[in-house]
């Protein structure tokens, strides 16, 4: 299709009252059905962070302590409560999710949270929403690709299980709805990550409800390691008092995640031999 002719289908569709998005190829929009498109979006700006998140640097909230001791879910909608302590699990969910409990030094190393965690995690997320799709950005460069041009999931060949996964979504009026496959064990990248298997399938839900706040659910199925679906209610409120701060300026390999110290490195400590 050429660029003239684009152009004139999209003007015509404009003029009939028909929607003209997504086209074809989005470098083949006119900056009129480009405006029109982002017209009809949410605008969701500002930083949000997780509700009763009580420490935004990490650890657990009183209410995700009480329900990992009882095996039941929280009262509220804790920060962190995608660990998983009051997931359906079934035999083999909770054989990995005994052996995540008891590993001493998790993947300290890796730089963000992944997903799903950075939905429900100690930083603050932003949205930014276009017509070829939604990117969520949280300080500690987790990105987030979600497609919202039409294009459907790759085919069987040609996708494999990554720390993001691939979403596509879908705007229902002002509910933005993701399905997300290809999802590596989110336990391989971040310690503190369900250990669910490379096939689970995630649907979200997300949608404002006012101006400062958030709200959405996430619903897991993972026959491998789930007796049934895992529904998780989620909220964020907005926060801009975090523009300044940076939570991830640094690379750390030395945290040892079983006694949640900083341990020096094997050749700086008590009887090790001096590294140069």
């Amino acid at each position: 299709m050429t660029r003239m002719r684009a152009v004139t289908i999209a003007a015509l569709l404009l003029s009939a009252g028909a929607p003209a998005w997504p086209p074809a190829h989005a470098e083949d929009a006119s900056p009129a059905a480009r405006q029109a498109a982002f017209a009809k979006l949410p605008y969701w700006p500002g930083l949000w962070l997780t509700e009763h998140d009580e420490s935004t640097i990490g650890g657990l909230s009183v209410a995700q302590i009480e329900a990992r001791e009882s095996g039941k879910a929280a009262e509220h909608n804790p920060a962190l409560s995608l660990f998983g302590f009051a997931a359906p699990w079934n035999e083999e969910g909770k054989k990995r999710q005994a052996a995540r409990m008891n590993q001493g030094n998790g993947n300290r190393t890796a730089e963000g949270w992944g997903y799903p965690m950075m939905m429900n995690a100690a930083a603050p997320l932003q949205f930014l929403i276009t017509p070829e799709e939604v990117l969520m950005i949280n300080a500690y460069r987790d990105v987030r690709h979600i497609r919202t041009d039409g294009s459907p999931h790759p085919g069987p060949d040609d996708i494999w299980p990554t720390v993001w996964g691939d979403s596509v979504g879908h705007w229902d009026g002002d509910t933005l709805v993701i399905d997300t496959i290809g999802v590596r064990n989110p336990n391989v990248y971040f310690h503190g990550g369900p250990p669910l298997s490379d096939d689970a399938h995630y649907v979200e839900k997300l949608h404002m409800v006012s101006p400062d706040r958030i709200e959405g659910e996430i619903t897991i199925t993972d026959p491998a390691t789930l007796t049934g679906p895992w529904t998780v209610k989620l909220a964020w409120t907005r926060d801009d008092s975090f523009g300044r701060m940076i939570h991830d300026a640094f690379t750390n390999d030395r945290t040892d995640n079983e006694n949640a110290t900083i341990a020096p490195p094997a050749d700086e400590q008590p009887g090790g031999e001096k590294g140069e």
